[in-house]
């Protein structure tokens, strides 16, 4: 695997003047998560060889949660589906677009979003996954905003979720442990609550980015059309995820703290403004660092990484669920989400919620 740290040379690129960076009068309906029952421990993993103290003292983590053998991507999301729904008081067949965020579909095709389809009665949505790994929620975010925002759709479901004990080696006693199972959803649909004068809710600013050249560093090698599924291919274990851990661990510190304050700047505030930020979780480092770089309070950092562990395209709107119904956002509060993972790509969004 390639061992050099891709640049970030697009991040911070992005024109505050550019009125397309702001989705202004879009609003969160509801929001709504799910993670499996079966709780794996630490100490659950001694057995593969993983070391409990060496898991808390590197990541942060304490447990996580793997689906039942039973449960696939679909149905996890549907889970989350079901309260965002209820949250929102909208039925399925009000729905009007489908957005799954998703490197672990049910199948190569049909795509998950399509099974969600017919499993809500969307009949007259439309439905797509999208890969971006573990910033593929923001990703699918920023893009359902655009439909709302041009009117073209007035409920648009986005979802994040994953089943990553799927696609880790158990073997791998370095990564095995960090990655869990879950998903979360939001709906979005048109802002018609703001006052005259108010400034409506929405995406403020925005930015989406990729560095393609750091894809070796973050990748399931066989079983695509690259590499089609072979004897000899599971037998070299090239359909699990390969992960060169420390460079993509520099990239993220680095990448996370750029970002966020070229997006502040852009959206034309200040980080003491911001009542939430919610980073992907993927390492509890990762999140000290960017808490220190950017002088950031414990309390504006939402972290539930100890007890799900990394879920991919899931973790940030399992977060932003938590953070919703315990009343750490409430309407009219700016949140900060950033994504950033394999692909390289990262996504980053303030939102006024």
């Amino acid at each position: 695997m390639a061992s050099t740290i891709p640049g970030s040379s697009t991040v911070g690129q992005s024109r505050p003047q550019d009125s397309a960076r702001r989705i202004l009068g879009v609003r969160v309906l509801g929001t709504g998560a799910y993670v499996p029952e079966n709780v794996v421990r630490n100490e659950d993993l001694t057995s593969l060889g993983c070391d409990s103290d060496w898991i808390i003292q590197r990541t942060g983590i304490r447990e996580r949660r793997h689906a039942l053998p039973e449960q696939a991507t679909s149905d996890l999301a549907y889970g989350a589906i079901e309260r965002c729904l209820e949250a929102a008081g909208v039925s399925g067949a009000e729905v009007d677009l489908i957005l799954v965020a998703t490197m672990t579909p049910d199948y190569a095709t049909p795509s998950t979003a399509c099974l969600l389809q017919a499993r809500l009665g969307a009949t007259h949505a439309g439905a797509l996954d999208i890969n971006a790994a573990c910033s593929g929620f923001t990703y699918a975010m920023v893009m359902g905003a655009q439909f709302v925002r041009s009117g073209a759709y007035r409920r648009v479901l986005v979802v994040g979720a994953d089943v990553m004990s799927r696609v880790i080696n158990p073997k791998d006693v370095k990564t095995y442990p960090l990655f869990g199972d879950g998903a979360g959803a939001v709906l979005l649909g048109p802002d018609e609550q703001a006052g005259e004068g108010a400034l409506p809710a929405g995406i403020l600013a925005y930015q989406l980015g990729a560095d393609g050249t750091g894809g070796d560093l973050l990748k399931v090698p066989g079983c695509g059309s690259r590499e089609p599924i072979t004897v000899e291919a599971i037998e070299q274990e090239r359909h699990f995820l390969h992960m060169d851990g420390r460079p993509v661990f520099k990239w993220a510190v680095r990448l996370v703290s750029e970002s966020i304050v070229s997006l502040t700047e852009q959206a034309g505030i200040t980080l003491s403004d911001v009542a939430l930020v919610i980073l992907h979780q993927a390492n509890v480092r990762i999140i000290d660092a960017a808490v220190s770089d950017l002088n950031l309070t414990r309390e504006q950092v939402f972290v539930n990484l100890d007890r799900f562990g990394n879920t991919s395209a899931a973790s940030i709107p399992i977060a932003l669920d938590e953070a919703c119904r315990n009343g750490q956002i409430r309407r009219g509060d700016y949140a900060l989400m950033c994504g950033f993972g394999a692909g390289l790509t990262w996504a980053s969004c303030v939102l006024r919620y």
